[in-house]
């Protein structure tokens, strides 16, 4: 038998000519193929503006610098999330305050944040967690009348709807990321879609230095003005060989969920006749695009969690445990962190897995993992 993969990415001969045209072109660093992707993304999820960058983690901390967030404030975050989103509230030198989460989702909701808020709060993350939408709206009640920024963490989100529209669409700033582990990839590389045109102006000037002209206006001119450093900047820029990929993976994207929530569908189906394990479904309010295909492990189920990853192994299938809890890692906890209870966070990370899912599954590769589920 061979591996079957958690995740691998769907890339095929389009892209590869992609890059090819790019090198070809003789301009292989931020330039045209940034704006068009860029241009492309924000059609796609209806937002008013995108912003290219290089990785999500740098759109989160892009996002927190447009919004204001410095030292002495508090952002409210979920610590049931990749701790690139507790970290980037620490590079604005801000306090990551953790707030739980709703078990059905993963995700934060109005009530986990409204019970983590503080005096110091100045803007709040939400998780778009595997995949599965977070509920913004009732979140936004809460903000916007407390002039708290709402940033929403989209890394997983590409694809997946909110009331009908993409993810994201209405969000103020959103944060989105390429890595080979989510929906669409450019191998590393990230997003930042904003309704404000100020905002984009001013990360698309961080992202390269803060400079006041960019490099694809220098290249543009045989004799280019003198460049000015308005503030201190990061060189956080995506190339346009990424970018010449994500061209290609974002006119896949509709095809892409479409064949993880097939894939998804037939483990639901399997995992219905199962006691003991729970998967994550669409919530009423939205779609996932199964970015992870989690499932809950509850005590009904004649083996935990880590016992089901044993079976799994030992059947040379890699899934992988649920989502991480950040306030648990040695980064965090000797850290004042806030002191909103984190039982449910607690309880998904301790009994949770995550499923094989990729666009290639073959009927018999998914046939072997539910075999496992059954017979364990």
């Amino acid at each position: 038998m061979s591996r079957i993969n958690v995740m691998q990415p769907y890339l095929g001969d389009e892209e590869i000519a992609a890059v090819a045209a790019a090198i070809t072109s003789g301009w292989v660093a931020q330039g045209p193929r940034v704006a068009e992707f860029e241009t492309s993304f924000a059609a796609k999820q209806e937002a008013g503006y995108a912003v290219a960058v290089s990785s999500c983690t740098s759109a989160l901390h892009l996002a927190l610098i447009a919004a204001g967030v410095g030292n002495g404030d508090d952002v409210v975050l979920p610590s049931f999330s990749f701790i690139a989103t507790a970290n980037a509230a620490v590079y604005v030198g801000a306090r990551p305050v953790f707030a739980d989460v709703d078990i059905a989702t993963g995700n934060v909701t109005a009530a986990t944040i409204e019970a983590a808020l503080t005096p110091a709060t100045r803007a709040v993350i939400v998780v778009d967690q595997g995949g599965v939408p977070v509920d913004l709206d009732p979140i936004r009640a809460l903000c916007d009348p407390r002039e708290i920024v709402v940033v929403e963490d989209a890394a997983c989100g590409s694809g997946s709807t909110y009331k009908g529209r993409p993810v994201g669409a209405g969000a103020e700033v959103a944060a989105w990321s390429f890595h080979p582990r989510k929906i669409i990839t450019t191998g590393e590389g990230g997003m930042i879609t904003t309704s404000r045109e100020e905002w984009a102006t001013r990360v698309r000037r961080l992202r390269e230095h803060a400079m006041s002209l960019s490099a694809a206006d220098r290249h543009a001119n045989t004799l280019a003005a003198a460049e000015q450093y308005l503030e201190v900047g990061y060189n956080f820029r995506m190339t346009d060989l990424q970018a010449a990929v994500g061209v290609v993976q974002l006119g896949r994207l509709d095809e892409l969920v479409a064949r993880r929530r097939e894939i998804a569908a037939g483990y639901a189906k399997a995992i219905d006749e199962i006691p003991g394990l729970r998967i994550v479904a669409d919530p009423e309010w939205g779609t996932t695009n199964y970015q992870s295909c989690w499932v809950e492990v509850t005590e009904e189920y004649p083996h935990d969690r880590d016992g089901l990853l044993v079976a799994l192994a030992e059947a040379d299938i890699s899934a992988r445990r649920g989502i991480m809890a950040a306030h648990r890692e040695p980064a965090y906890a000797g850290r004042d962190t806030g002191d909103a209870s984190l039982s449910v966070t607690e309880y998904l990370t301790d009994h949770t897995l995550i499923l094989p899912v990729f666009h290639q599954m073959s009927e018999s590769e998914q046939s072997r993992v539910i075999d496992v589920l059954r017979q364990t």
